[in-house]
């Protein structure tokens, strides 16, 4: 699969000025991540709600959620550069952002590779290229060690399922498939057309996963994945490999989705060793 990260290049275009941002708006949590991670946490002067980690990233003013925003809020902080997910955040909230005249640099990785590329350019954008290139290496070294790792594993069918009711999970395209990948599993909805599908619990017990796994607060398997069991036939529920992994690790695409990587890889592991 091609990556559709090459738009890092193309939003690069318009900033013919100098890279160092000094009043920077982040529309993810993730970008907050990141932008710490680059040492430009102290440029952000905006963040959407849930932008908790690290620490201090809880002092930062909130400019509303992912998907609304406080647009006067935003205007009257004056930010040099607002840095927005592009299917987190949607193309009419980033076009109005845009039509209001602000600097926006909108991304999507959809490969772990893009995560260790967005520590490269959004460390340039914010005048700390230095270290954001050192960030973008370090990920790589660790991303390189896991895949060196699980390389030779034996595939493990994986269910990723996101919430109960309704029941939803993620297809090909989006990153945790290639968590999911690194690990030597593979999604039983790799082929699903939308990004989001929702599916049924018919469709989940014809595809059979040997394993499912589901994402909380700490990892914490909630009761629900235990309604699994009432599906004997369903490989995963007969051996009991239900698991929950850190949601802030897997579904945050900062330089922690390798710690959600390291606990997914753990648990396809167990699944092969129980056979």
């Amino acid at each position: 699969m091609k990556s559709k990260f090459i738009t890092l290049l193309i939003a690069l275009l318009p900033f013919s000025g100098p890279l160092a941002q000094e009043r920077i708006i982040s529309l993810a949590p993730h970008i907050t991540e990141i932008l710490f991670a680059v040492g430009a946490g102290d440029e952000i002067i905006g963040a959407v709600e849930y932008s908790d980690y690290p620490e201090a990233a809880n002092q930062i003013t909130r400019i509303g959620n992912s998907s609304q925003l406080s647009y006067e809020v935003i205007l009257s902080m004056q930010p040099t550069l607002v840095v927005a997910w592009q299917s987190g955040n949607g193309q009419e909230e980033i076009h109005r952002l845009e039509e209001l005249g602000l600097k926006v640099y909108s991304y999507e990785p959809e490969t772990l590779e893009d995560v260790a590329e967005s520590l490269r350019v959004i460390g340039s954008l914010s005048g700390h290229t230095e270290e954001g290139a050192k960030q973008a290496d370090a990920f790589h070294t660790r991303l390189r060690r896991l895949r060196a790792q699980y390389a030779e594993s034996e595939l493990v069918r994986v269910y990723y399922q996101l919430g109960n009711e309704p029941q939803m999970t993620l297809n090909g395209t989006h990153l945790v498939s290639d968590v999911i990948q690194l690990c030597g599993g593979e999604n039983v909805f790799t082929d699903a057309i939308p990004l989001v599908p929702r599916v049924s619990v018919e469709s989940v017990v014809r595809a059979n996963p040997e394993a499912i796994v589901t994402a909380t607060s700490n990892a914490l398997k909630p009761d629900w994945l235990d309604d699994w069991l009432d599906w004997p036939t369903l490989d995963a529920a007969a051996n009991q490999h239900l698991y929950a992994v850190n949601a802030d690790f897997m579904h945050r695409h900062s330089p922690r989705i390798l710690d959600g990587a390291e606990q997914l890889c753990a648990i396809l592991e167990e699944v092969r060793s129980a056979d």
